[in-house]
């Protein structure tokens, strides 16, 4: 829990007062976020904000993840602790990292074109299957090589797993090794572009990203607590446990995000003097989509992501209903910019839609909780 605390605190800190060096950095490079002419009116006068502000957390969460690990050397079982870091850690901090990159590419040519157009969308798409398939392989394909102190093996698991997910594995839904990395594709494709739709008001996206991830780090802890690989808890027989791979990893990942959005937001928040643009915005969906597969939650992302599902499925059906009818359901897409044109203010729209995501979260951890209690009783 230690190395977990000071993960986020190391976070919090460095994404809390990196920020304002990044705002004036982006403004001295005139990285300001260009805004399309056919959105809302209002937001017109957000032009010329600076963008890539998801450089500073993703940074952030990185440099606290080795903070984390260098409070873990102090933990008296380094065994259990994992102190070296883990493909895991390799996964979710790669999934952040590069899917952030795809988001950079597309925002440095927004910037440099002047135009809210960016990396067109068979090129993003694209650096979004690239990004899936590689860590999909990875979290699929290595094994971990833990072993007590006779050098046996206590926890050959990989990240991910052949079968689907719900609180965990659902051993009848197995759907092999390639069809696991296909269908993780599709989970980053739909996560990254969910944060990215949801990223359009000031702190919309970074809020809903804290609550995410924080029910992560929750989850995580709790299955670091009654891990199958820790010999110390599956001593007794009748304990419930969890077989997963490294969860003290995912746990301190999850809590740095969180932490680093937490110091973004202070800055983001309306009004916002740094945009996260698609850097933040695909790199937090990237390692959203790698929380769900190494905590074995796959089909529970839809609830922790709720506000994210429900954003996304605004613009489906307005592309469905114009392109089948001719008519628009929404006044405009993604739903916020609805709200907006029926005249909310910004800040009440952020605030409730905020209150739809912690529904969401809450949902889901009670799912989680109570698969526990009635696996325990």
């Amino acid at each position: 829990m230690r190395a977990v605390i000071v993960a986020i605190g190391v976070a919090f800190l460095v994404s809390l007062f990196c920020t304002p060096i990044a705002i004036r950095v982006f403004t001295r490079l005139k990285a300001g976020q260009p805004i399309r002419a056919e959105g809302p009116i209002m937001h017109q006068g957000k032009k010329g904000t600076p963008t890539m502000g998801g450089v500073v957390f993703i940074l952030a969460t990185v440099i606290a993840y080795v903070a984390g690990h260098l409070a873990l050397t102090t933990l008296p079982d380094a065994q259990i602790a994992q102190v070296e870091p883990t493909i895991t850690a390799l996964v979710l901090l790669g999934l952040m990292v590069f899917s952030g990159a795809v988001g950079f590419i597309d925002d440095f040519l927004k910037v440099r074109k002047r135009h809210s157009g960016g990396l067109n969308k068979r090129g993003k798409l694209a650096g979004q299957i690239l990004v899936g398939a590689a860590f999909g392989v990875v979290a699929l394909y290595f094994p971990s090589s833990m072993t007590d102190a006779s050098g046996a093996a206590t926890n050959t698991e990989t990240v991910g797993a052949t079968t689907l997910s719900f609180i965990r594995d659902i051993p009848a839904l197995d759907v092999s090794k390639i069809g696991a990395v296909v269908i993780f594709i599709f989970v980053v494709m739909a996560a990254t572009n969910g944060v990215n739709l949801t990223d359009g008001l000031d702190g919309l996206a970074t809020g809903a990203s804290v609550m995410v991830l924080a029910a992560y780090a929750l989850i995580a802890f709790w299955q670091y607590r009654h891990w199958c690989a820790d010999p110390s808890y599956t001593a007794n027989p009748d304990n419930y446990c969890y077989t997963v791979r490294d969860p003290l990893e995912i746990a301190l990942i999850a809590g740095a995000a969180a932490g680093a959005c937490v110091g973004f937001l202070w800055w983001n928040t309306s009004p916002a003097r740094i945009f996260m643009g698609d850097t933040g915005a695909l790199g937090l969906g990237g390692l959203i989509a790698g929380m769900a597969m190494s905590t074995r939650t796959i089909l529970l992302l839809p609830i922790i992501g709720g506000l994210f599902v429900i954003i996304t499925m605004s613009v489906v059906i307005q592309i469905i209903s114009f392109r089948t009818t001719g008519k628009r359901v929404f006044r405009m897409s993604p739903l916020q910019h609805h709200f907006e044109l029926a005249g909310w203010s910004e800040v009440n729209i952020v605030v409730r839609f905020w209150i739809i995501a912690g529904i969401g979260v809450a949902i889901a951890l009670g799912l989680f909780y109570s698969d526990f209690l009635a696996a325990m009783g």
